[in-house]
């Protein structure tokens, strides 16, 4: 029987984000935080600004993905969050 996981189930059926497919694998920083900008912007079930429902979403896939996240991967993801500030003027 293969094992569900509750995490992927949010990254893929969130109920505050429509987010692209495969999103978190893209390799260029900018190229995610311009993502999560387009469907945070989007999407009329966020509760919060669409900056704080977008890197808590980012946020949300890095704590979770946890040590099977490849280091190279977890740098990409770190810059998004950088990217996604510039994004939002922050």
């Amino acid at each position: 029987m293969p094992r569900k996981y509750w995490t992927k189930n949010v990254t893929e059926h969130s109920n505050a984000l429509d987010l692209e497919r495969d999103v978190f694998t893209k390799t260029d920083p900018v190229a995610i935080a311009r993502s999560l900008r387009r469907s945070a912007e989007r999407s009329d079930r966020r509760k919060s600004s669409p900056f704080r429902s977008a890197m808590s979403m980012l946020t949300f896939y890095i704590n979770r993905a946890g040590k099977n996240l490849p280091k190279r991967q977890l740098r990409v993801l770190e810059a998004a969050k950088d990217a996604l500030r510039a994004e939002y003027g922050r």
